[in-house]
C-alpha cells in the first residue's frame, strides 16, 4: 500500500481539525464552569445551563506565546422574568474576563 503526499496531507489536516475541536470542548468547560461559578456567587440564575463561542483570535498572552483568545456569550436572569447577558473572556486556558449586563438585584 503506498501513500501520496496528498493522502498524508489530508490525513495531518484532519487529525490537527479533531485535535482543535477536542480542545475547543475543553475550554467551553472551562467557561461554563466560570459563568456558573459567577452566577452563583452573585446569586443569579444561569439560564439554558450553556455558553457559546462568539469570537475567536489569536492574541498574544502574558509569557509573550501566541495563543487564542475565546469569548463566550451566556444568558443569565436575576428575577426569573428577564434574560440578560453575560460574556466570558478566555486566553488559552485562563479566565480573563466575566462581564455581565447591569442587572435588576433581588
Amino acid at each position: 500500500m503506498y501513500f501520496e503526499l496528498f493522502d498524508v496531507f489530508v490525513v495531518t489536516l484532519l487529525c490537527l481539525a479533531i485535535f482543535y475541536w477536542i480542545n475547543g470542548q475543553k475550554i467551553r468547560e472551562l467557561a461554563l464552569i466560570a459563568a456558573r461559578a459567577e452566577c452563583k456567587r452573585l446569586d443569579l440564575q444561569l439560564l439554558d445551563g450553556s455558553v457559546s463561542l462568539k469570537k475567536i483570535r489569536p492574541k498574544r498572552g502574558a509569557s509573550g506565546q501566541l495563543t487564542l483568545r475565546r469569548e463566550y456569550h451566556f444568558e443569565f436572569s436575576a428575577t426569573g422574568d428577564e434574560r440578560y447577558q453575560g460574556k466570558v473572556i478566555l486566553i488559552g486556558v485562563k479566565v480573563e474576563l466575566i462581564q455581565l449586563q447591569p442587572h435588576r438585584i433581588v
